[in-house]
Formats: C-alpha cells, structure tokens, sequence
C-alpha cells in the first residue's frame, strides 16, 4: 500500500492509501522523491480533461527518486539507482510510431495522466521509462529535468542557432527554461512576461525582459534587430494576446514554435505569414534524447532548475499547493516531498538568494 495524491473531480483532490502495483516482468518499483506540479496538473485540477483521465486518478510525471524492486528481466537498473522518468507509453504500431515519432503516438498513454503517475510513496513504471541521474545531482533538482526536457525539445523543434534572436513570450517555468536553453544554443534571448516577479525572476538569472503592459513590444523588437525582426518566437503564454505577439515580433522567414496548449481555436495573423513567409511548428512533450540533454544541462548547472523553485511541500499538503499555484501571485515552482508527510519547507528568498 502507499500514501497517493489523487484528482477525485473538478477542483477536488484528496490524499488516500492506495494499492502498490507489484512490479512485472519489464517493470521497476520506485520510491519518488520529489514531484513537480505543472500546467497540466492544473489543467486536470480544473477538470478541464475529465473526457481524458478516470477519477480517481494519481497525479504527478515530472519527478525523481530511486528504484526499490525490479521486476523480472530488467537488466542494467538496481535499487538504490537515482532516476527519472520519460512519462511515454507507446504502442510502436501505429503510423506516428512506425515514422519513428513514438513520443506523438496515436495513442500514447502519458504517464500521470492517462495511467497514474508519480505523485505517491510508490510508484510501477516501465523499466523503459527510466533515464539515469548522476550522483552528483539532488534529486530535489532532478524533479526538473521533465520540464527542461520540454524546452530542449522545443528549442529543437524551431532549430535555435547560435547568433539568432529569439523572443519568449511567457516567463512561467517552461518559458524561462526555454530562454536559457536557448541562451545555452547561443541565441540572444528577450522574455515578454506581464508579471514582476517572473520578470524579476528572468532577469536575476540573466535574461533580458520586457513587459508587454509597458512598452510596443514589436516597436522594442524593431529597436533591438535594426528593423529585421525575430528569427524565433516561443508562444508559451497559453493566451490570445501572446499569439498575436508572438506573430508579430517575427522578421523575414521566421519561425513560431508553439508551446503553451491553447484551450480553444485562436484567431491568427495569416496575412502576416504570408507576407512575410512565417513558419509555425508544432513542438509537444520530447524525445529520449531531449531527456539526456536536459539531464546534462541541469548537471553540470547550465540550467540553474534550483532557481525556479518556490516551495517544497509534503505529500498530505499536496493539494493546498495546487490552489495556491492556482491563485498566481509570487509563486513558480512548487514540489512535493513523497518522502515527507509532516512539515513543508518555504524556499522563498530575496532578491540574493538562490530559489524564489
């Protein structure tokens, strides 16, 4: 038995002992340590995806911990092991797979989503899910390198080049992680962000920022290339606003990678792509690949994750920390201590510390 995390309907969530799935052939049983809660989370706290996930649900697919049982004919993994998980179940038959896309599989179960996910004291997952962590990485830490997966995919995806301008319209997690994976790429990198804080964040951790509330943020944009535009711009808001900005900020030839997922049909700018030759890309979850980079990035601190986080909290205090994410304000990552059902640690400091 273990202690879960569960979504029970629209904005109801509740911590409830739940069966541990002993682990199959193929299959490991980890101890989580730390699990992120994301936009998605929100989404399926909201009840905007009950046509997609059976309540009662365990949450939770951006994690770390460590391997406690292996199942029969896992080879290369032992308990004690520190890992995380690519959240991707594939069925490796149908066109998407067979094209090599296996990440955007026709039916693709999402750890966490379709099947339950990290968010408890035990969790059985696919040995082929596991990407290793090096000892020299916190687990704490290791909790982001899901999300900073993502924004090496998405990076991917609008092939970044070194020298190029890119505007990031969104400063929430997934967006600062793409502006500094991005600034790693050797781009130059602008963050729009309406809120102070995110702004505070990005600018603390090196990055250039604008508020759109402020200033023209395509006449700043004009100011900042000479009048050419952007080479990349990273819809990451979620909002019609920042489409409409996104559009507009990019030069000859631009490309705009869309990341934030858009909860109904957008009005866009096609005479803008057509004028100008834009190009939109889709760019969705990540690779393998993706996995080991971000690893690599948030190893040797390139990608400072620490950074983003906010708060930890216990595992009974879970769904508190979703409201709170859920009522903005100076908050950007929090996590959850699966390890910890007692006392919840704030590490929210000033403007000089590490963690906001």
């Amino acid at each position: 038995m273990t202690l879960a995390v569960r979504y029970v309907s629209a904005r109801t969530l509740d911590t409830a002992v739940v069966q541990a799935p002993e682990p199959g052939p193929g299959e490991v049983e980890l101890a989580p340590a730390f699990v992120g809660i994301c936009g998605t989370d929100l989404h399926i706290f909201h009840g905007d995806m009950d046509a997609r996930v059976s309540a009662p649900a365990v949450l939770g697919h951006e994690m770390s911990g460590r391997i406690v049982r292996v199942g029969a004919g896992v080879e290369g993994w032992e308990p004690g092991d520190a890992v995380t998980v690519m959240p991707l179940r594939w069925d490796d038959t149908c066109p998407a797979c067979r094209a090599g896309h296996q990440h955007i599989c026709q039916h693709l179960d999402f750890i966490g989503i379709d099947s339950p996910g990290a968010m408890q004291q035990r969790w059985t997952v696919p040995a082929s899910t596991l990407i290793r962590l090096p000892d020299s990485v916190p687990l704490e830490r290791a909790a982001l390198v899901e999300p900073t997966a993502v924004a090496v995919h998405d990076v991917g995806r609008a092939e970044v080049t070194d020298g190029e301008k890119v505007v990031v319209v969104g400063g929430g997690p997934v967006g600062i992680l793409i502006a500094l994976v991005a600034r790693a790429q050797g781009a130059e990198v602008r963050v729009v962000e309406l809120s102070a804080h995110r702004r505070l964040l990005a600018e603390q951790l090196g990055l250039a920022t604008w508020d759109p509330a402020a200033v023209d943020v395509p006449e700043m944009v004009g100011q900042w290339t000479a009048d050419a535009g952007a080479d990349v711009a990273f819809e990451v808001s979620g909002a019609a606003g920042g489409v409409d900005t996104a559009v507009d900020v990019l030069g000859v030839r631009g490309r705009l990678c869309l990341v934030a997922i858009h909860p109904r049909p957008r009005e866009v700018n096609l005479h803008r792509f057509f004028w100008r030759e834009l190009t939109l890309v889709g760019a969705r979850l990540y690779e393998r690949c993706d996995f080991e980079k971000a690893v690599a990035l948030v190893a040797d601190g390139t990608i400072p994750v620490e950074r983003l986080i906010s708060k930890v909290v216990p595992l009974t205090q879970a769904p508190a920390a979703f409201e709170a994410l859920e009522g903005g304000g100076d908050v950007m990552k929090i996590l959850v201590d699966c390890t910890d059902d007692s006392t919840e640690t704030d590490t929210t400091t000033d403007t000089e510390g590490v963690a906001v």
